[in-house]
């Protein structure tokens, strides 16, 4: 079956400024009134050209009579109809701080339908090098590759819901380049350093506990922070990870879910870590697991716990590393002692085994040498034996 042509196609004239203009139908408003989208040239020709790109573009398109908002006035839809209740509080407002920031300064006026690949490149080009735009002149402040990544991913999202909802045909971020990501490397404890902190979170009778789950479950900061006694089945040894503690913007603390829809997992503890948290239990008066040190009614804060991971590793003359990097830690030494990729991926919440492997690139490369040189050898055996055999 034939596809849909945009009706209206062939609307051309020559206009009395000497120019020739084309028209087709996208789309029709409510009340059935079409949705025209115009063409200009210098000559018929280059007119008919023109329009046959445009009548390409635009087959099978039925836009709504939105299509025609600005950039600026879709995204305030999007925030407050689609976003508001779908991610976390945090993450809303960085996007509300973006969009008036960065987005609004520079693209805020453009017609939805008006945007095009170069301009959003030329965009991120821009508020790279300049940041916000002033008043008078374009001075400012680079922006982080971080920031600008994340720019990318919520104006494609934002874009992707207009295509979605038939106000743009396609969207205009898909084809930009944009920084590469420029993560700070990661950092473990290798098994000498391990051990030292490991004696020494033994002398602290407070944190003992947590530090030790963290090491052998690889929880994210705000996932451990978010545990409660109902997560936890002392018969089978199961740890149930379905929420994560996040600080709000302007203090305090909120119950949020999982950084992923994978993150609501299942965990089987090492029996050693089942049995500490059996007999933490028994001594507990707190739904959490681990509940802030001062308020045992509330969980603990993150911050609380990043601080003290600080304070830990000072004192055993260990290298600084960031708490996410005791998750890293966990991964790596796994990976080391035999866990295959995708029983790793689950333990983490990670989307799939393949990102597992790629995040622990450096592990698996030496995993794979190993494995190479054991083939090897395995190999070489042969050969001898057949060699004495024929011999």
């Amino acid at each position: 079956m034939a596809k849909r042509r945009p009706a209206g196609d062939g609307m051309v004239r020559k206009r009395d400024d000497g120019r020739w203009e084309g028209r087709i139908v996208v789309g029709h408003k409510k009340n059935g009134d079409p949705i025209h989208r115009y063409v200009l040239s210098k000559t018929q020709k280059e007119l008919m050209k023109k329009l046959h790109d445009h009548i390409e573009m635009y087959r099978d398109a039925d836009l709504t009579d939105d299509c025609n908002m600005t950039l600026g006035e879709w995204l305030d839809r999007w925030i407050n109809e689609y976003m508001i209740f779908t991610v976390r509080e945090t993450t809303l407002d960085a996007y509300k701080a973006m969009i008036k920031n960065q987005i609004k300064p520079y693209l805020g006026d453009r017609p939805l339908s008006a945007l095009s690949t170069q301009e959003i490149q030329k965009f991120y080009n821009t508020v790279k090098k300049y940041g916000r735009v002033r008043v008078d002149k374009l001075h400012g402040t680079e922006l982080a590759d971080s920031l600008i990544r994340k720019i990318h991913m919520m104006l494609h999202e934002a874009l992707d819901m207009a295509v979605t909802q038939r106000l743009i045909i396609k969207n205009p971020t898909n084809g930009t380049t944009i920084p590469k990501n420029n993560y700070a490397p990661k950092q473990i404890l290798n098994d000498e350093q391990l051990d030292r902190f490991m004696e020494r979170i033994r002398q602290d009778e407070l944190w003992y506990g947590f530090f030790y789950t963290e090491l052998t479950t690889g929880l994210r900061r705000g996932e451990i922070c978010g545990l409660r006694w109902e997560d936890f089945n002392a018969d089978t040894g199961k740890l149930k990870i379905r929420r994560a503690i996040h600080k709000k913007k302007g203090g305090g603390l909120t119950v949020g879910e999982t950084k992923t829809a994978t993150g609501t997992r299942t965990v089987l503890l090492p029996p050693s870590t089942a049995e500490l948290l059996r007999k933490r239990k028994e001594k507990s008066v707190s739904e959490w697991i681990f509940p802030n040190i001062y308020k045992p009614e509330e969980p603990m804060h993150p911050d609380y716990a990043y601080h003290r991971l600080k304070t830990l590793l000072k004192q055993a003359e260990l290298p600084l590393i960031r708490f996410h990097d005791l998750r890293h830690t966990f991964a790596t030494h796994a990976l080391i002692s035999g866990v295959d990729a995708k029983t790793l991926s689950g333990i983490l919440g990670h989307t799939n085994a393949s990102f597992t492997l790629d995040t622990y690139t450096h592990v698996t490369t030496d995993m794979q040498k190993n494995a190479s040189n054991i083939v090897g050898n395995f190999m070489d055996e042969i050969m001898i034996e057949g060699d004495d055999t024929n011999s």
